[in-house]
């Protein structure tokens, strides 16, 4: 059974991991050219586990950059994977896996199991699954910063894998489930934060949309209000409409019964 769970989530992740292995290279290369040593890669991607915020950690970590900052950006730039644990199948991890399967949240995980494919899968091979994207990651991470010193420094484009992905993603996440107003939605929330407040373009786009989808789930689901249907007056030929004939005993009280 645990044989059969690894080789499902090895195949769930094969693609993932095409794109997670190179983008942890990428990034450990970034950590040996921000003037960290090898180990930090190992130790951002291990601990931390948060690629976009990893990469954005790196430039403030060499600026020095006040831990209440650190902490308040990780907030913003994290507020998304709140999101993600309202649909995410962890009812059907066993409860000492939760705590892993909760820690190992990312985009990738939420991507893969995003729909109706994932509510048969085992607790194990959500863990699987998740345990083999990290894998990726951290692998990539190390074999990056140990390689890192054969890269040139001028080397440009690297810090661009993370937005490849989640381009991909999004591509995979369309053909899965074609909902136009969502991509619009997100589209239109960030062209607003661009022109309003393009100082804080990431927190206020992640708050537009988030908005704008709770208000198409609160019409979605609004249940109309049909007002009730008039009861119709009787016709004269119905049976409600005529005379009630009279009891045999009110007809005998009355002197209308039947003759003898």
């Amino acid at each position: 059974m645990r044989t059969r769970d690894f080789r499902a989530a090895a195949a769930d992740t094969a693609s993932v991991g095409l794109s997670l292995f190179p983008l942890g290279v990428s990034f450990g290369v970034l950590v040996v050219h921000a003037g960290l040593d090898w180990w930090w890669a190992t130790v951002f991607t291990a601990v931390i586990y948060a690629g976009s915020l990893e990469f954005l950690l790196l430039g403030l970590v060499a600026a020095a950059t006040p831990l209440g900052q650190v902490a308040v950006t990780a907030l913003l730039v994290n507020m998304r994977h709140v999101f993600y644990a309202l649909s995410f199948p962890l009812r059907q991890v066993r409860p000492l896996g939760r705590v892993y399967a909760t820690f190992a949240l990312t985009d990738e995980a939420y991507a893969l199991t995003a729909g109706g494919r994932a509510r048969g899968w085992s607790g194990a091979r959500i863990l699987w699954m998740q345990a083999l994207c990290q894998a990726y990651w951290v692998g990539g991470a190390t074999a990056g910063a140990l390689a890192g010193a054969l890269v040139p420094v001028t080397l440009h484009g690297l810090d661009f894998a993370l937005t490849a992905l989640f381009v991909v993603l999004t591509i995979d996440a369309w053909r899965d489930r074609r909902d136009l107003p969502t991509p619009l939605l997100a589209a239109a929330s960030f062209a607003a934060a661009a022109l309003l407040t393009p100082g804080q373009l990431l927190p206020v786009a992640m708050g537009l949309f988030t908005a704008g989808l709770l208000i198409r789930y609160a019409l979605r689901h609004r249940r109309p209000i049909t007002p009730a249907a008039p009861t119709p007056a009787p016709s004269p030929s119905s049976p409600a409409a005529l005379p009630a004939s009279p009891s045999p005993v009110a007809a005998s009280i009355s002197g209308l019964g039947p003759e003898r």
